[in-house]
C-alpha cells in the first residue's frame, strides 16, 4: 500500500490521482493538502480521494511520495515546507522562478526528486529516442503555437497563472516541454541566442513569444513558442543525413519524406502521462534513476530563459 499526498488540486493534480488509481486501484492511499481558496479545478477527482485537508498539521508525518501540484509560483517554496514530509518528490515544472533559488538545501539529502515531463514519455519522442541516430541529425526545428484564450474552457484566460509573469507564466516557461524533449533528444547544446516578449494583443502581462536558436558542435536547433497562434500546432522537424523526419506531436504521426512511410501512434494524454507515472513509481521503488531530478531540470530551465 502506497500512501501518497498531493499539494494543490488543480487540474493536473486532478489527472494524476486518476491516473494513479487506474495504475494502482486500492493499492494506494491518496491525501490532498489545498488551500480551500477559489475552485479546485480537479475538484472532479475528489471521489477517488481518500482524504482532504486545508491545513499543515493535518497531515500525516510521512508519505510514500508527495506531489507538488499547487500554482507554479509557489513549487519552489512548497517543497522547501514540505521536505520533511516525504523521501520522494514529483514536482510539476518549473521548480524555480526567479533564478535565485537554489540546490543547496536538497543537495546530500539522500531523497529522490523528478520534475515532471510528460512529452519525453510520447510515442513520438520514445520512438525518436531510440530509433534515430542522433549523430546523424545536421539540424532541427520545432513549433509549439496555440491560442492562450482557448487553453481553459470556461475559464477568463486572463485570471490564469500563463498570463502573469510573477505567477510563472510566459511561453519561456510555461512551454519549457519543447527545451525539455529537445535537450533530451540531442543533448545540451554549446550556445543559445533567443528573442522573448510580447508582441500580441494578448491582455497578459507575461511573455507571449520566444525564439530559440541553439548551437551544437555538429547541428543546430530552432525553437518557436507563442501563445497567439490561432491554429494549434506541436511539431518537430529533424534534418538528417539520409532522411527529413516530420514529426506531429498532437497527432502522433512521424514522416519520413525521404523515403515516403508513415508511422502513427494511437494514444491520448492519459496514456503516456501514465507512463511518466509509472516512471516515477519505479523512481519510488529503487528500480530506477530520476531522469529529471532538480539539478536537470534547473539546467533546461536556464535554456528556456536564454541564459546559457
Amino acid at each position: 500500500m502506497m500512501n501518497i499526498c498531493f499539494v494543490g488540486l488543480g487540474s493536473i493534480a486532478g489527472r494524476h490521482i486518476r491516473n494513479l488509481r487506474e495504475l494502482l486501484g486500492d493499492r494506494v492511499g491518496i491525501t490532498v493538502l489545498r488551500s480551500g481558496v477559489g475552485a479546485a479545478a480537479g475538484r472532479d477527482a475528489a471521489p477517488l480521494i481518500d482524504r482532504i485537508c486545508t491545513s499543515l498539521n493535518e497531515l500525516e508525518e510521512s508519505y510514500d511520495a508527495l506531489f507538488i501540484t499547487n500554482p507554479t509560483f509557489l513549487h519552489y517554496d512548497t517543497l522547501l515546507k514540505y521536505h520533511r514530509f516525504s523521501d520522494a518528490f514529483f514536482i510539476e515544472k518549473p521548480v524555480f522562478m526567479d533564478g535565485n533559488e537554489e540546490l543547496l538545501p536538497f543537495k546530500g539529502s539522500g531523497k529522490k526528486y523528478y520534475v515532471a515531463c510528460p512529452m519525453r514519455y510520447t510515442g513520438v519522442i520514445q520512438y525518436l529516442k531510440e530509433r534515430v541516430d542522433v549523430a546523424g541529425i545536421r539540424s532541427a526545428r520545432c513549433i509549439s503555437s496555440s491560442y492562450l484564450p482557448d487553453w481553459r474552457p470556461g475559464m477568463d484566460y486572463r485570471n490564469t497563472y500563463s498570463a502573469h509573469a510573477k505567477m510563472g507564466g510566459g511561453v519561456s516557461a510555461d512551454l519549457i516541454h519543447e527545451w525539455d524533449y529537445i535537450q533530451f533528444l540531442l543533448g545540451m547544446p554549446n550556445h543559445v541566442k533567443c528573442m522573448i516578449g510580447k508582441k500580441s494583443d494578448l491582455e497578459i502581462d507575461s511573455d507571449d513569444i520566444a525564439l530559440y536558436i541553439a548551437d551544437y558542435d555538429d547541428k543546430t536547433a530552432e525553437i518557436h513558442l507563442d501563445y497567439f497562434g490561432r491554429k494549434p500546432q506541436r511539431k518537430l522537424e529533424l534534418y538528417c543525413n539520409d532522411e527529413t523526419i516530420a514529426a506531429d506531436l498532437m497527432d502522433q504521426r512521424i514522416d519520413f519524406l525521404v523515403r515516403g512511410e508513415s508511422i502513427c501512434f494511437p494514444q491520448d494524454r492519459d496514456d503516456y502521462q501514465k507512463r511518466e507515472l509509472r516512471h516515477f513509481l519505479d523512481i519510488v521503488n529503487g528500480k530506477q534513476r530520476s531522469d529529471n531530478d532538480l539539478e536537470e531540470a534547473c539546467r533546461v530551465l536556464r535554456l528556456a530563459r536564454g541564459e546559457l
